[in-house]
């Protein structure tokens, strides 16, 4: 039986998280839907795989925007949640869209500020987001979790009117805003530091970090569906990928999984 109690922060858990041994195989023929958010799909592709290789159960994921997933989870059509900001989660356990104990840590989210190879426009922090004539492109506020972020980021360095004049996109999903900096098609955006390790910006980008005190370093929950109908693969899945054997793999993508 799933309690509600709420969990914050990047807190220890090494509890059982592994689906081998005595489980291995258990769940053969049976179904679960994940809702992610976009700028997980490298990580959790292989997260899936091998969890489905392991159990015999088939996952179909949708991944989009944090706020598009969170309305799937509204909808009843979502087993798991993971969007890509707590602050989705928080809207779940308290509209009690989601079991609150059953909310795990995964990894930290860090944003980070990008452009393209060689730094056409030198943007060498935060401040330079606010020099006329920059091209930005952001996350939209009502998509990505990095939108609202960067919006926080921008706003409490007071740079936000600034920024805003010199957006010329605004994307649905993180994904989109590598693709604006790997083109060259704007000067620089915000997106997590992670994404660095994708193969699409390998030699493409390069990162400006954002002071600790200027950040907002996010934390990547996810949790359990109260509309799921199998909560005992539910259970089994999101103990996996919040676990010790999924560690290798976040880490492979740039992730710092809070299971360390």
């Amino acid at each position: 039986m799933i309690s509600m109690l709420p969990v914050s922060g990047c807190i220890e858990d090494k509890s059982s998280a592994s689906v081998s041994g005595e489980n291995e195989n258990n769940f053969e023929g049976r179904q679960l839907t994940v809702c992610a958010g976009a700028g997980l799909i490298k990580p959790m592709n292989e997260l899936i795989k091998n969890f489905e290789d392991e159990t015999g159960a088939k996952i179909q994921v949708r991944y989009g925007g944090s706020a598009e997933i969170f309305g799937t989870l509204a909808s009843k059509e979502c087993d798991i949640f993971i969007p890509g900001d707590y602050y989705y989660t928080e809207q779940a356990m308290s509209r009690n869209y989601v079991f609150n104990e059953s909310v795990k840590n995964v990894t930290l989210h860090i944003p980070v500020i990008a452009v393209p190879e060689g730094n056409p426009a030198n943007v060498t922090g935060l401040k330079d987001l606010a020099r006329p004539g920059i091209k930005l492109a952001l996350g939209d506020t009502k998509g990505p979790a990095i939108g609202k972020v960067s919006e926080t980021i921008c706003a409490q360095t007071g740079i936000l009117p600034e920024v805003k004049n010199n957006t010329i996109v605004w994307t649905a999903t993180v994904n989109q805003l590598l693709v604006y900096i790997v083109s060259g098609e704007v000067d620089a955006t915000i997106f997590w530091e992670d994404m660095a390790n994708w193969g699409e910006a390998n030699g493409k980008i390069e990162l400006i970090s954002i002071p600790e005190e200027q950040n907002k370093i996010e934390t990547i929950p996810a949790a359990i569906s109260v509309y799921t109908e199998d909560p005992e693969l539910a259970e089994a899945f999101n103990a996996y990928i919040a676990g010790e054997e999924a560690e290798e793999t976040w880490e492979k993508w740039g992730f710092e999984p809070c299971a360390l």
